[in-house]
């Protein structure tokens, strides 16, 4: 009888997800927690405008330098462990070995189910250190281009995210008609965002569109309260 093929389907695109995340929330956030106080304490949109722009600049350069250099750090630090594991395997082979027995234990493989492979990865080193690098130490070899993509995602969408509170400031007048245009169309891709992130990282979709929305309201309500009581 014919068979339907078996097909595997993962999610493999998580770093990204995670980058677009990161700075979709900050983006959607701080620009409109930013304009709603300056709107409770000044009537101006150019200058509310002219302050959110400069936010949004600085902010995503700084996000964007930031996921640039976490991403350089693990491929560093990926580049140490795989030379020290290197010099352990040339070194210090049987206590290696010892180690992979142990990684095959937790398997529950016995010693006589174990030695056959053991006898065949200790007999390639590169696949040897390979082998140690991902079950021992629990660490991928990175991406060489991951630090860059990181940088230009994270930026990316913080200004993506930013221009969405801010734009009704540029296309309205009077700042408080402005604000609750804001208000409107912030809360609107919070939900939006939240939904879709919760989505992709396996949460329940509803209560992370409901989180997001909470955590980017308070953080503007604040923002708005204070101004409105220092002016």
């Amino acid at each position: 009888m014919p068979q339907t093929p078996h097909v595997e389907r993962h999610f493999t695109a998580g770093d990204a997800v995670r980058d677009v995340v990161i700075g979709m929330s900050d983006g959607l956030t701080v620009p409109f927690a930013l304009a709603a106080g300056l709107s409770g304490a000044i009537d101006s949109n150019a200058l509310i405008v002219t302050a959110g722009a400069a936010e949004i600049a600085a902010g995503a350069i700084a996000m964007g330098l930031g996921g640039y250099l976490a991403g350089r750090s693990d491929q560093e630090h990926y580049a140490s462990e795989r030379q020290r594991e290197q010099m352990e395997v040339a070194q210090k082979p049987e206590a290696e070995i010892r180690e992979v027995k142990d990684v095959f234990r937790e398997y529950g493989l016995s010693d006589e189910e174990m030695e056959p492979v053991v006898r065949a990865l200790t007999a390639r080193p590169r696949a040897w250190v390979d082998f140690m690098m991902r079950f021992e130490l629990g660490l991928e070899k990175p991406d060489p281009r991951r630090a860059r993509h990181s940088a230009l995602t994270i930026g990316g969408a913080y200004v993506a995210g930013g221009l969405i509170p801010l734009s009704p400031y540029i296309l309205m007048s009077g700042s408080r008609p402005a604000l609750w245009m804001s208000v409107l169309l912030t809360a609107t891709a919070l939900v939006v965002f939240g939904y879709i992130k919760g989505h992709f990282t396996g949460a329940r979709p509803v209560r992370s569109a409901a989180q997001t929305v909470l955590i980017g309201g308070a953080a503007a309500s604040a923002a708005y309260l204070l101004a409105s009581w220092l002016s």
